[in-house]
């Protein structure tokens, strides 16, 4: 080797030197391994931002489960809208059908549960490869109820591909529900396709998903869904014959306690979701001893089966083994133009110590073709639209009574 050869050598392994050392060794799967960020947003009060779990245990509070792998979760009340502890709760990670919560919350109110649509082939174009279907065939009519329990049940990304198309099309539907989530005060979220699908860009967290499920329990057609275990969906439609019918299930497995995943006791919905990108997500609410809880977690990196829905549980079950024993870390916070306790302010960063209001409840009981199954929960009152004022009156406490019926154990 010439002495310029050696000489361009040693300076380019001198220059190199540096930028090598100053790189972090990288284990073995760690690449898949990514780290939150230092410095998260702080809605819902300044240690939500913090990364790591966050928990303020008082006397006799049982400690965090430890085999809870999610790279995000949160455990919440869902009526005071108290968080009881969280890890790494505003992280922006991808969402996968669980999105399919704000879907709801944007579109479901704009049709009536009666109306028809007949699906034309461009309702159905542009869905992802391999996406969740209900089984929506074009030149069938459906009515926005059927719809609804293909998106709740099956999560099937034809539905909301159709219910988009019915409100004006998909670049609409997802200019909505981001203007929604803003309302909402879920600044974590950026939506890119309306049914939650990998796409670039496409974030949310698990405390925007907490915020979308309690906002979304404030409507009974929303509850209903989502509580509902398994139907009767309509199928191929044969001349001078009844339109035949096929059983759909819900794919939350704690709700229906199937794939070898024990029924919660209490449950009652909310979304499932697991994409190649966003791994497995989930966000439920239960009610035990008068207590109703939300729960969200994201990306597990348990190699347990069906760990997201697991470790779901064991923070339901952490949760209400600690309710009046812990001091919360945060609060979710209302839309931006709630009022809160006569205040024309709006929620930003609140300190977890959220007023009392008065408590209502009514319940809600089947609909046909539900199998049988009750619907779980009722939210009366909490969440008031007053017309006139074009603001939310909102309760602090957002009651949600127990369940009207068990579901039957499988």
């Amino acid at each position: 080797m010439s002495a310029v050869k050696k000489t361009a050598l040693t300076v380019l392994a001198a220059a190199l030197l540096p930028a090598l050392s100053a790189a972090p060794a990288v284990a073995a799967g760690e690449a898949d391994d990514p780290k939150p960020p230092a410095r998260m947003s702080r809605v819902g009060g300044d240690t939500l931002g913090l990364a790591g779990t966050q928990v303020k245990l008082g006397a006799g509070a049982p400690v965090v489960p430890k085999d809870v792998s999610g790279r995000s979760w949160i455990v919440a009340d869902a009526e005071t809208g108290a968080v009881l502890a969280s890890h790494n709760a505003h992280w922006r990670l991808a969402p996968a059908s669980t999105l399919k919560m704000l879907f709801a919350d944007t579109v479901l109110p704009k049709f009536p549960k009666t109306q028809t649509h007949k699906v034309l082939p461009s309702d159905l174009a542009g869905m992802g490869d391999g996406s969740s279907l209900v089984g929506i065939k074009e030149d069938l009519t459906y009515t926005v109820h059927d719809l609804w329990r293909g998106v709740f049940l099956r999560s099937g990304n034809d539905a909301v591909h159709v219910l988009s198309a019915m409100n004006g099309g998909v670049p609409k539907t997802v200019t909505d529900m981001q203007r929604h989530a803003e309302e909402l005060q879920a600044l974590d979220t950026h939506v890119v396709s309306p049914d939650g699908y990998d796409a670039p860009g496409q974030v949310s967290s698990a405390y925007d998903l907490t915020l979308f499920a309690r906002n979304g329990m404030q409507k009974a057609d929303f509850r209903e869904y989502c509580s509902t275990a398994d139907a009767q969906f309509p199928g191929v439609q044969k001349k001078g014959k009844k339109r035949e019918t096929f059983g759909i299930q819900n794919t939350n497995r704690l709700l229906t306690g199937a794939n070898g995943v024990t029924q919660y006791p209490g449950i009652a919905g909310v979304k499932n979701g697991n994409t190649t990108h966003a791994g497995a997500t989930f966000t439920g609410v239960a009610e035990r001893n008068g207590h109703v809880l939300l729960v969200t977690v994201m990306n597990p990196g348990s190699t347990e089966s069906q760990a997201v829905y697991k470790e779901a549980a064991r923070l339901l079950d952490w949760g209400f083994a600690s309710v009046g024993k812990v001091t919360p870390v945060g609060e979710l916070v209302a839309p931006k133009s709630a009022k809160l306790g006569g205040s024309d302010k709006p929620a930003t960063q609140q300190d977890g110590k959220g007023k009392k209001g008065p408590a209502t409840a009514a319940a809600v009981t089947a609909k046909d073709g539900s199998s049988g199954v009750g619907i779980a929960l009722a939210v009366a009152g909490g969440l008031l639209i007053v017309l006139a004022a074009g603001v939310f009156l909102v309760n602090r406490k957002w009651p949600l009574p127990d369940l009207v019926r068990r579901l039957p154990r499988r």
